[in-house]
């Protein structure tokens, strides 16, 4: 964008001369000016999906495997080879969306640089368990001491209201009436937002659309099934079965 916004005013202006003067020579360069922002655009995309591919990292190797004295970068056209001993820590993060796993990405945090792998969402190793990868990275780099950790980046900016769940959506996922969602959501801690939308604010200006935030409201979902099975367990512990009340009779 940065090439057809700086050209813009002086397209414009060539234009506009062109136009009212109608002098071949003002044309000309109008054309000119316009095939330099065009090629000016595409050599700045190019340039930029070949820096984007180019830095992306396609995979890490630890060299030996079981005792690693170095770790292999690779990149698109290059690769870079780290010493153990430069290696402060690693961290698998796993970023979450109402439960459902989004991403996953391994960090080697050293002490001049950090380095992110991040694999594509069709790749294998995007659908690799969190807990079982920190494990493995924790055996091999166990002996050589180097710390791994695991983290959740749960997303919760959900956009308001597009993306924010309507009332009988939350009802459905809480299995309750509608008319008991906005009382449960106030004493859940969820928040609401009421707006009138545009395709009715001409026409039914009086009319209200309720919407519940999906972070909280899919925690509250969780919290609900939860407390739904720990009820139902403790009836099936809590009652007699029917041999036990015979053998009561009987006594």
């Amino acid at each position: 964008m940065v090439p057809p916004v700086v050209a813009a005013p002086l397209l414009l202006g060539a234009l506009v001369a062109a136009v009212l003067s109608g002098n071949s020579l003002c044309w000309g360069f109008f054309w000119v000016l316009l095939a330099l922002t065009v090629v000016a655009v595409i050599v700045l995309a190019v340039a930029m999906m070949y820096v984007t591919v180019s830095l992306k990292v396609r995979w890490i190797e630890f060299r030996p495997l079981g005792t690693p004295a170095q770790v292999v970068i690779a990149r698109f056209l290059r690769s870079s080879t780290m010493v153990m001993a430069d290696l402060q820590r690693v961290v698998v993060i796993e970023r979450l969306s109402l439960g459902q796993r989004r991403s996953i990405k391994v960090v080697l945090h050293t002490g001049s640089e950090t380095v992110e792998c991040e694999p594509g969402t069709f790749a294998p190793f995007s659908r690799v368990d969190a807990q079982a990868l920190t494990g493995w990275l924790t055996e091999q780099l166990g002996q050589v001491q180097v710390a791994v950790e695991r983290q959740t980046e749960v997303k919760r900016d959900f956009l308001r209201p597009d993306e924010w769940w309507t009332r009988s959506y939350t009802a459905e996922l809480w299995r309750v009436s509608v008319g008991e969602v906005d009382d449960m959501a106030a004493r859940r801690g969820v928040e609401i937002y009421r707006y009138t939308p545009r395709a009715g604010a001409m026409s039914s200006p009086g009319t209200s659309v309720t919407v519940y935030d999906p972070g909280r409201a899919h925690d509250v979902a969780e919290e609900l099934r939860a407390e739904r099975a720990a009820g139902q367990a403790a009836d099936s512990t809590a009652g007699p079965g029917p041999a036990e009340d015979d053998a009561t009779d009987s006594r």
